[in-house]
């Protein structure tokens, strides 16, 4: 049985100002954007080996959610997946198409600090995205890419960032 941690990351043209560093007495000249267009990013964590496994759609919804499941399968092939994830809408949907191999467990409501792919998305706009202006979408898809890539690159790096101390508990407790 594989454990797997989920969430949904809505990246895009708005840029977030991050601090950066220019020697004195210069003051760093930042580029920003408001421009309302996104791209979601879904992604499932494995935190104990650092594996993981993202799909980035153009919106999220059910029948997004759905198509990110059968990648999820295709991933972790022959294996039981335990999934984790929050409340969101389409979790609960009635429409929500969920491979027998799965099976969908909610995180208490309010609790983002439990899911450990918060992190990820952190570590993302803190590395890939910082204080960057993207010319369109394409642009943010293809920095996303890099991202996810270098993270999917380093296991033990994902390990250490996504395997809290309370997820080791899991651990002892089905050894």
């Amino acid at each position: 049985m594989r454990l797997l941690f989920q969430d949904e990351g809505r990246f895009g043209r708005i840029n977030d100002t991050r601090r950066c560093w220019m020697p004195m007495p210069m003051r760093p000249v930042l580029g920003q954007q408001v421009v309302r267009e996104y791209v979601y990013s879904f992604m499932a964590v494995s935190p104990f080996d650092g594996q993981l496994s993202a799909l980035t759609l153009p919106y999220a919804d059910a029948t997004a959610m759905s198509i990110f499941l059968t990648h999820v399968v295709r991933e972790f092939a022959d294996q039981l997946c335990l999934m984790f994830l929050d409340g969101a809408g389409w979790h609960r949907s009635q429409d929500l198409q969920i491979p027998a191999t799965i099976l969908l467990l909610p995180l208490p409501p309010y609790s983002p600090e439990l899911n450990p792919v918060e992190h990820v998305w952190e570590d993302l706009r803190e590395n890939d995205f910082r204080n960057d202006v993207f010319e369109n979408l394409d642009a943010v898809v293809d920095r996303l890419g890099q991202g996810i890539r270098r993270l999917a690159a380093d296991p033990p790096y994902v390990e250490r960032l996504t395997c809290f101390d309370w997820i080791k508990t899991i651990r002892l407790m089905a050894n």
